[in-house]
């Protein structure tokens, strides 16, 4: 069911200084800082060879991420992102087989512009999962 590895989400208290720390200690090609809203996060990409760092921070009081940060005050590893290639029927089999998709169930629009959808951690072993649909035909070579 699951593809690639899309990104590694950390949560950070202070976006700016974690952007300049992949971007000036690491070398990293760091991306401009987003506000999603929806999501109640402003992200930073960090472009890997091989995958993404999301680096993400709170937008609003509400967010899901205010509370990680609270009980992670210097901020840690939120999430991880899998790729799936039909996130419906992906949807279905976790559910059929009793895992739990957060919120009501149903794909959100994602940061990249794609639908995703969240599994309760308490499911994988403690890990807060994402599934982002990538349609194979828009992969790169």
């Amino acid at each position: 069911m699951i593809g690639r590895l899309n990104h590694v989400a950390i949560a950070v208290p202070d976006l700016a200084a974690a952007a300049a720390k992949y971007r000036d200690l690491l070398g990293a090609d760091v991306h401009h800082p987003h506000d999603h809203p929806e999501h109640g996060v402003t992200v930073v990409f960090v472009q890997l060879e091989n995958t993404k760092i999301e680096l993400l921070t709170p937008l609003g009081e509400n967010s899901p991420v205010a509370k990680f940060l609270e009980n992670n005050p210097s901020g840690g590893i939120h999430h991880i992102c899998y790729e799936v290639s039909d996130i419906a029927s992906s949807i279905r089999t976790l559910v059929d087989a009793g895992a739990r998709v957060l919120g009501d169930g149903k794909p959100r629009i994602g940061a990249h512009g794609l639908p995703v959808v969240f599994l309760h951690p308490k499911d994988f072993d403690g890990t807060l999962i994402e599934l982002e649909e990538v349609k194979p035909e828009l992969q790169p070579a």
